[in-house]
């Protein structure tokens, strides 16, 4: 099978032929894909930013927003047969260690990561546990919901901690309505009452994102902050989730957040630097957030299901993986990237 691979940092990847991938225990699951979507991580991969955490050898297959049909199930594997559409949880997880016992999965102390410690989806076909897999509605295409599978169900976990605390009359500040952020604004809008802020500099992605369910659109020209406080009445907003979390959005965030507020990281790539006595004396909670377990996905894909979460993508055959790649880069990708084999 044709597979696009990781073969040396700071280098392009390369497509190359691999065997197909076969059941050998009694939970494998083997996915043809459907789609693979292109994630900012997967520049940070090329970049060597994940080399000494992900401690994988090189060349591997790289892709980890994956969905597609079943195509073999191993002996023991009742939840899904063949031919079933299904996106793909990006973690293969044990079941067993005290994480998962508590149906926190996404921490399980045995986990695999396809595409990032272990063969992932860039490829034709991709071998996975019973775990891992969510069959989606017959209404949805593979292609059309592969993005959900890490950068989805990354902002739905935000999202959805964020709602837990957002109540009417609430305001609440999503920074970059980009891959993540455009999914976060309509999981918001779906399962939270607040008002929506959204904040981008880029003027057609605060369109994109008054189109989706924001209630404000403001572009980052240098007074976003100063623009947030008024729409807040001086106070800031209850929740600020940055989807961006480098060039400066994480001081701005905190800036843009009220006293007794939650600031949640979601995008990576500066450190948060602010006094801890100002952690104190307004008593703020900055937040972490990682990909979202298994029972998230499943709840994100039945808001896809009922049309309240629509991926907006760019798709690209296989074959033109460094084109995705390299617009991506480029910020000219609106939404997500997805290959298709």
């Amino acid at each position: 099978m044709r597979a696009v691979q990781v073969t040396g940092y700071h280098q392009p990847l390369a497509m190359t032929e691999l065997a197909q991938p076969e059941v050998t225990g009694p939970f494998d699951v083997i996915v043809k894909i459907g789609g693979a979507g292109v994630c900012r991580t997967d520049l940070h991969i090329l970049e060597g930013q994940w080399a000494e955490k992900s401690g994988v050898a090189l060349p591997y297959t790289i892709g980890h927003e994956n969905a597609g049909w079943v195509a073999a199930v191993g002996s023991a594997v009742t939840s899904v047969a063949e031919g079933d559409p299904v996106i793909i949880h990006p973690l293969i997880t044990c079941g067993l260690c005290r994480a998962c016992r508590f149906g926190d999965d996404v921490h399980c102390e045995n986990s695999q990561f396809p595409g990032i410690d272990t063969n992932g989806g860039y490829a034709e076909y991709l071998k996975t546990s019973a775990r891992s897999v969510v069959r989606i509605d017959p209404s949805l295409q593979p292609s059309d919901v592969a993005a959900l599978a890490d950068a989805g169900l990354t902002a739905y976990h935000a999202a959805a901690k964020a709602a837990r605390r957002l109540r009417a009359g609430d305001r609440c500040v999503v920074i970059g309505a980009g891959g993540l952020g455009h999914i976060g604004i309509q999981v918001l809008k779906a399962i939270s009452p607040a008002e929506l802020i959204v904040v981008d500099r880029n003027p057609d992605a605060t369109k994109l994102a008054l189109s989706i369910g924001a209630d404000h659109g403001v572009t980052a020209d240098g007074t976003q902050v100063e623009q947030i406080l008024e729409l807040t009445d001086g106070k800031g907003a209850e929740v600020v989730l940055d989807f961006v979390g480098e060039g400066g959005s994480t001081r701005e965030g905190l800036s843009m957040l009220r006293r007794a507020g939650d600031y949640h990281v979601v995008g990576y790539g500066e450190n948060v630097d602010v006094p801890t006595i100002d952690i104190i004396s307004a008593e703020i909670n900055i937040v972490g957030n990682l990909v979202g377990s298994y029972n998230d996905l499943v709840e994100l894909m039945a808001l896809a299901a009922q049309q309240k979460v629509t991926l907006h993508t760019s798709k690209y055959p296989l074959d033109r993986f460094q084109d995705a790649i390299d617009d991506l880069d480029a910020g000219r990708v609106r939404g997500r990237a997805i290959l298709v084999p």
